[in-house]
């Protein structure tokens, strides 16, 4: 196969994080690529570490779209399930993250749709086989190479904790800065840095949600840092924490905050459940089993009774969370060495490696 459409965004996202290394394994590759970018929009702002080489080849994949698209190849859609019912080329394939656990009629069909649809996890390839799905794929993504370890001192004399990923119930975003606070607030031996702001939110409204979740109080030790707009920063804040909190979420088709610190030798508490399962194991990861599971819907961005993101997510109780973090505390003073060794487990290779496989089928 030497010519592929592709159908993803580039921008500051997760989704634009995954287009992008996807595309320089495709460059690499010496793949021809028909780009069309969703949103008709190229925004490399985040990605400040690209090669310029690869970077003109994707805006001249992008301008040179119409000219080069072809029938008989294949198509590569990386989005949401909600629009890919829309489709470059008679072959697409749709390559995916779903976070819960309720397949919709509508997200089953517009599946049902494509020539082969690939979930970034075992958890939503399996949550659409048991509703019939017959052209299902699990296909793991992999670590980003523009983050690596920088070898600085950040914190000294601090167990520096953090927590990454837009605020949302679904990730029980406001949950874990609650428990921390009671836990730790104020103890200035520990710091809490989150770096959560929700860009489909406006300001005030992230505002009001701190606010609300920290009860009005101040404390000297939890800090919230706004968004950050490079791979560069982001790389920074994983660097300097020492224990991540993200893995603490409910639901995720992979959950990069907490599998790139792992990657980078720290120490993640992770909910035993969903997408977590694929890469976190108790030799690389401070392991949570959920409690039992609550509704997603939160008024926002999961509402009940819609035709897309129905379904439940994980809990924990108080008492386990305590008792990871205790465990996470023990354990930070060493590197996270089985954590490192996810960065040649899962690499973005062999995910372009087994899609083009897939679609040469």
């Amino acid at each position: 196969m030497n010519h592929i459409n592709f159908n993803g965004p580039i921008n500051s996202l997760s989704f634009g994080n995954v287009s992008i290394n996807m595309l320089r394994e495709l460059h690499k590759k010496d793949i021809k690529v028909s780009l069309f970018p969703i949103g008709n929009n190229l925004d490399f702002g985040t990605f400040d570490k690209l090669d310029e080489d690869f970077k003109s080849w994707v805006i001249d994949s992008g301008s040179t779209r119409f000219s080069t698209l072809k029938k008989s190849s294949p198509s590569l859609r990386m989005w949401h399930l909600n629009g890919s019912e829309a489709q470059i080329g008679p072959r697409q394939f749709l390559y995916t993250f779903y976070e819960l656990d309720n397949p919709t009629f509508a997200e089953k069909n517009i599946c049902d749709n494509q020539e082969r649809c690939i979930f970034s996890s075992s958890h939503s390839k399996g949550c659409f086989d048991r509703v019939g799905c017959d052209n299902t794929e699990y296909i793991p993504i992999g670590f980003d190479p523009d983050f690596h370890e920088t070898g600085k001192t950040y914190l000294e004399n601090r167990i520096h904790f953090g927590l990454m990923g837009k605020f949302e119930k679904r990730k029980h975003t406001a949950r874990i800065i609650q428990l921390w606070a009671n836990k730790y607030g104020n103890n200035n031996d520990y710091q809490l840095s989150c770096c959560i702001t929700n860009p489909f939110l406006k300001p005030e409204q992230m505002n009001n949600l701190i606010g609300q979740t920290l009860q009005g109080q101040r404390f000297s030790n939890i800090n919230f840092l706004p968004f950050l707009k490079t791979n560069s920063d982001v790389n920074e804040f994983l660097n300097a924490i020492d224990i991540d909190l993200s893995g603490l979420s409910g639901a995720e088709g992979w959950n990069l905050p907490a599998f790139n610190s792992s990657c980078l030798g720290k120490w993640s508490v992770v909910l035993n459940a969903t997408s977590h399962k694929d890469w976190a194991t108790s030799q690389n990861s401070i392991l949570v089993d959920p409690d039992g599971q609550t509704e997603a819907y939160d008024g926002a961005f999961f509402q009940k009774g819609q035709e897309f993101n129905q379904g439940n997510i994980n809990t924990f109780s108080d008492e386990k969370f305590e008792d990871a973090v205790d465990s996470a505390i023990k354990k930070c003073s060493n590197k996270n060495t089985e954590g490192v060794k996810l960065k040649e487990k899962f690499t973005y290779k062999k995910t372009i490696t087994q899609l083009l496989e897939l679609m040469s089928q």
